[in-house]
């Protein structure tokens, strides 16, 4: 009876580590590369000393890592010869930057300490360590522990990535599915304080949001001509914008006092007032205490995604290619 037992508890935690359920810890590499978070945080501080938008670059590939199969990396791999294309080599990945930083620190790190730090935990690392460049501390705890995957399909994107053009039910649906709730969709959000956007994701709100040749009439009239001035009809892709204007290189709660004013750039920011909850929310988030809390808890939250622990996926020893 109790050898069943055994082997049933065995069952059950393979079953768990497999399907990424578990938990992940702080200072995960402690003994075994007690130097990697600091290799981490040096490497991407002196990238970011000269690249004012690290911050937003890193922070947005670790969300579209996370929202698809999880956070396990798969965002970091190239598509190999005649294999289906990754997720990097999806429409709504196309415009994603950064990838290089990664590959530096990943380099340093292998030459200390082998095949043991993942990718998917120096993602992680790299993009708070980005946004915490201008303030010279951790703006939050990163838990460790990933390991990274070996499956990257560009197929799996659509339908995993927030829309710019989404409504709030979908983003709560689409947030929903990965255990996370309104408090986190508004507060993630957030995350549009920093960084650009090319014209062509809000480019039908200017010119043609029903298709009648009109403008979102839900969008800040003064700021919609300021935008058309800028954004051409057909929008040029070599044209971009700044997502929280006059503050997209500040990490801080502009961006919400922006959506209060009906000037959320896409119809995803404009979709958080459109819900009683999700508005109070912004409210209470215009405050830079309540929000720097929360974005916190709210990224440990999306970090944990799905997550490979104990023997699920790999380390791998270069972040672009799945180990032989």
């Amino acid at each position: 009876m109790k050898f069943h037992i055994v082997i049933l508890l065995v069952l059950v935690l393979g079953v768990s580590s497999a399907s990424g359920a578990g938990k992940l810890t702080k200072n995960f590499y402690k003994k075994s590369c007690p130097r990697a978070e600091t290799l981490v945080r040096d490497i991407t501080w002196g990238r970011a000393q000269s690249d004012s938008r690290l911050g937003a670059k890193l922070l947005r590939v670790h969300y579209h890592d996370c929202f698809v199969r999880g956070c396990d990396a798969s965002i970091l791999l190239d598509t190999v010869g005649t294999n289906a294309a990754a997720e990097k080599d999806a429409r709504p990945n196309l415009s994603l930057l950064g990838y290089e930083v990664i590959d530096e620190i990943k380099s340093q790190i292998e030459k200390v300490c082998p095949q043991v730090v993942s990718c998917s935990d120096i993602l992680a690392l790299a993009a708070r360590d980005a946004v915490s460049f201008p303030f010279k501390k951790q703006m939050w705890d990163v838990l460790t522990g990933r390991r990274d995957g070996r499956t990257s399909l560009s197929s799996e994107v659509n339908g995993n990535i927030p829309g710019a053009s989404s409504n709030f039910t979908t983003l709560k649906d689409l947030f929903t599915r990965k255990k996370l709730n309104v408090n986190d969709l508004v507060v993630l959000s957030g995350a549009h304080t920093i960084g650009i956007a090319h014209c062509g994701p809000f480019s039908r709100r200017l010119y043609n949001f029903t298709g009648k040749g009109d403008t979102d009439p839900s969008l800040d009239k003064t700021y919609a001509e300021a935008l058309k001035s800028q954004c051409p009809n057909p929008a040029s892709p070599s044209i971009t914008v700044e997502m929280d204007p006059q503050s997209s290189e500040s990490f801080d709660t502009q961006y919400f006092t922006t959506v209060k004013q009906n000037k959320g750039l896409f119809q995803s920011d404009a979709a958080l007032i459109t819900d009683r909850a999700a508005a109070k929310i912004v409210d209470s988030l215009v405050k830079p205490n309540s929000f720097f809390s929360e974005f916190g808890k709210s990224m440990k939250n999306m970090g944990e995604i799905e997550v490979l622990i104990g023997n699920a996926g790999e380390i791998r020893k270069n972040c672009r290619i799945v180990n032989a």
